[in-house]
């Protein structure tokens, strides 16, 4: 009876799924409740989770729960924790989860509600979360290593070069498209200014708070610091509301930026306990709060999509992000669908502490699905929008006042083929609404996706509050932003340490103050400068940026896919057990299959990665040589910069015309226009050679791959993996638990919180310190044999378990 009840059950879940996604794909003319987007999506995930992830663990990993876990042979109490699943569930959603699947999905809106949708859910189900799942996979058999350090055994140590190549690569495009993000969401916004800079403040007291006051103790001043957050929305409603407050919180682009740069390298510097720390757990909570809050708030008010399944600009002309559908749709949305920088995450911190081979398909590949819901409900916003509101947004425009800039985009619509304008009453009524000088010129994501959750949130209040809904999401996007800049940076000068630790012992030296401030520099001058770049491009930067952030994250889940693949290629290939331990030789592993019989090989499971892989590298490719070579300006950078070069002799020789003359506004006029080329021709330039460069990373790790597959199935290398011993476990060691129950799930939620701010961290250092026979603890000497750690180490010990957790990738794109 259970068994037909399942079945019919599960077709009820599929026939309800094929009913939204037939009613997305054949409706138009009419609006769309965005509840059918929501039906696909869940259902899409549930049937993809039991299904098609059960399936790879079952015949493709062979998951095996008498395998013991690295957390299992090398508990340690540090890195090597064994952890509740879903503790552990919460911890890598908690990290894979950053403004990635906000913002792509909010730019790729210009396409339509139906290409960006179904890349999330098909490039998920069948790609994404299977990325993250078998790479976690993978680190687990070997002991936790890194996705580097496993590229470099299981395929080269050329490729597992070019990987660390590509991990610094990404990080410094990451960091600085999303500064970029939040200098056009606070550029002359007092009240964003004022909120976000107000962050850190608090997050410095929270620090000294743990530190000094009541150290160690996160629950209490993460709720302190969510209180204090709300009320810096509410000083900044007071400042933009008096002029001489507005006027001091007032900032353009460039000062901003420079201010975030400033911010980033003090923030890489100073003691993690200080700032990074606060401010990540204060992301952390305000960013399951508000998504869980978002998701109550699309299901309670249902809102219409005023964007068409299918937008006019799929030709190429869009003003937002420049080039056709394919295969720009699938390089803005790389989070939320497939992200190579999850497996960072996969191959960090989470195999270290997960205690069972079957957890990993929960933790993997489910909580890539909570991710991607992230990113359908950032699509759900943004499709909610006016198409004009939309575009006055995200679309450079020019002029001294609202009719005027709407004027210059409508003029660019037109030439685009666009039904729709830009209506500068709606922008400054919405600007009104939302206490906002400007809404023109917010390119980048931040401030679309803020309008959109705040009109969704506010309809939840029957419309009441749109300025604070809207600037308390602009705070929660900022917070997070931040909080990936400052430990991305951190985690870019450990990287960039580990290498320099080559060349000089004392460069590499983490506790010395010149070689953080050297290390940091690089850094911070790395992402700055494309940041800069970014804010002075008069197209708004953002256009050329993003691009390349989507390329480079998908070089990074190529490589990992290459190395997937390698793995389950290795796995099929293999004799069996007996020639799998002693066979050195291609030769003795031909003999030990003779004395053992032909196996059973399914080199063809390979394709669970194969064809995601495949599909990434057509999009990447694509993108990347469309980016470089293609012949027209707004999409191709040396055709860019080329026609910004033809430009310079003529605004040359009006320069001189108009100094000749001695007409002071023409001088002024030429002069910026004169440096605007130049801009464009330096900047179209330098992205040329950047992404030029990734692709040359992603052909020679794909054709490395290639060479080791083709090598493999023609039995000419030994199917060698490069796995830890097995360790076996005793049968009661696997015995599933109980269901659970309320207080189960309650005991969890608070195990949770106390796992993501490090206090359970905390209380195993004070036993492991209140244990040891030594007579100092991290330089702080214990007074007599006093059986409780004094203040003054509980702080020491403290700042030494967040020091040694930021040393890992702890944040996502």
């Amino acid at each position: 009876m259970k068994k037909p009840l399942s079945l019919l059950l599960w077709l009820a879940v599929a026939l309800l799924g094929a009913f939204a996604y037939l009613t997305l794909a054949v409706r138009r003319g009419e609006p769309i409740n965005s509840a059918y987007i929501l039906l696909a999506a869940i259902c899409s995930y549930a049937i993809g989770y039991r299904f098609y992830s059960k399936w790879v663990a079952a015949r493709v990993l062979a998951l095996n729960d008498r395998r013991a876990t690295p957390c299992e042979v090398h508990e340690d109490g540090k890195d090597f924790v064994k952890t509740n699943k879903w503790i552990v569930f919460g911890h890598h959603f908690a990290a894979i989860s950053g403004p990635g699947p906000l913002l792509g999905p909010v730019l790729a809106a210009q396409f339509g509600y139906l290409p960006g949708t179904l890349w999330v859910l098909i490039g998920v189900v069948l790609g994404g979360a299977v990325q993250d799942f078998v790479i976690l996979f993978s680190s687990m058999r070997r002991d936790g290593k890194s996705l580097a350090q496993m590229v470099k055994e299981e395929l080269s140590p050329a490729a597992g070069f070019i990987g660390m190549l590509a991990i610094l690569a990404i990080m410094t495009i990451l960091l600085a498209v999303l500064a970029l993000v939040v200098v056009k969401a606070l550029a002359e916004s007092p009240w964003g200014v004022f909120t976000v800079g107000a962050t850190i403040p608090i997050a410095l007291l929270m620090g000294g708070y743990l530190r000094f006051w009541r150290a160690g103790k996160v629950a209490e001043v993460s709720a302190l610091g969510v209180v204090l957050l709300l009320l810096a929305v509410w000083g900044g409603q007071f400042v933009h509301s008096h002029p001489g407050w507005s006027a001091a919180f007032t900032i353009k682009a460039e000062p901003l930026a420079w201010s975030i740069i400033v911010y980033g390298f003090a923030a890489s510097v100073l003691p993690v306990w200080l700032l990074l720390a606060p401010r990540d757990y204060l992301s952390t909570f305000m960013k399951l709060g508000t998504i869980f809050a978002l998701a109550f708030g699309v299901f309670v008010v249902l809102p219409k999509l005023a964007v068409p399944a299918f937008t006019k600009f799929v030709d190429g002309s869009g003003l937002v992000v420049p080039g056709k559908l394919f295969p720009f749709c699938f390089i803005t949305i790389a989070c939320g669908a497939i992200s190579g920088f999850h497996t960072l995450i996969s191959s960090g911190t989470t195999p270290k502490i997960i205690t069972r081979e079957s957890y990993a398909r929960p933790v993997g590949y489910g909580a890539m699905l909570l991710e991607s819901l992230v990113a359908i409900m950032a699509m759900i916003a943004a499709c909610t929008l006016d198409p004009g509101v939309y575009h006055g947004m995200n679309v450079a425009s020019t002029g001294a006042d609202a009719q005027a800039q709407a004027a210059s985009i409508n003029a660019r619509l037109r030439e685009a083929g666009a039904s729709f304008v830009v209506d500068a009453n709606e922008m400054d009524r919405l600007k009104d609404q939302v206490q906002e000088k400007t809404l023109f010129n917010r390119a980048g994501g931040a401030s679309t996706l803020a309008v959109g959750m705040a009109q969704i949130l506010s309809k939840v209040t029957h419309g009441r509050w749109l300025d604070l809904w809207y600037h308390f999401a602009l705070m929660f996007e900022a917070l997070f932003i931040l909080t990936t800049l400052d430990a991305g940076t951190r985690v870019g000068r450990y990287l960039i340490q580990d290498a320099l630790r080559h060349v000089s012992p004392a460069l590499g030296e983490t506790r010395s103050l010149p070689a953080n401030l050297f290390a940091s520099l690089l850094v911070v001058l790395g992402w700055g400068a494309f940041l800069i770049m970014g804010v002075r491009d008069p197209d708004g930067g953002i256009k050329a940026l993003w691009p390349i952030f989507g390329i480079a994250n998908q070089l990074l889940a190529s490589i990992a896919l290459c190395l997937a693949t390698t793995v389950i290629l290795k796995m099929q290939l293999r004799v069996g057990a007996l020639s799998s331990i002693s066979a050195r030789s291609v030769d003795e592993e031909k003999r030990a299959e003779q004395e053992l019989g032909a196996p059973v090989r399914r080199p063809v499971l390979a394709l669970v990665t194969l064809i995601p892989l495949l599909w990434l590298l057509t999009v990447t490719i694509t993108a990347g040589l469309q980016k470089v070579f293609h012949p027209e300006p707004r999409i191709g950078f040396l055709a860019a910069a080329r026609a910004a070069r033809e430009k310079l002799p003529a605004l040359e020789r009006t320069l001189a015309d108009a100094r000749a003359v001695g007409n002071a506004s023409a001088v002024d006029a030429a002069e910026k226009a004169l440096k605007n080329t130049r801009t464009l021709r330096l900047n179209n330039t330098v992205d040329a050679l950047v992404t030029s460069l990734f692709l040359v990373l992603v052909a020679a790790v794909f054709l490395l791959s290639v060479r080791e597959w083709l090598l493999l199935i023609a039995r000419k290398r030994l199917a060698d993996l490069r796995e830890s011993e097995a360790v076996w476990l005793p049968d009661y060691a696997v015995a599933e638990g109980r269901p659970l129950k309320f207080l189960g799930l309650f005991a969890l939620a608070l195990g949770l919180a106390r796992h993501l701010t490090d206090e359970t961290a905390l209380e195993r250092e004070q036993k492991s310190a209140r244990t040891c026979a030594c007579p100092c603890v991290s330089g702080v000497k214990l007074l007599g044999d006093q059986r409780e750690a004094n203040a003054a180490v509980r702080g020491e010990l403290y700042a030494t378990v967040v020091e040694r957790r930021f040393k890992g990738v702890n944040r996502c794109c």
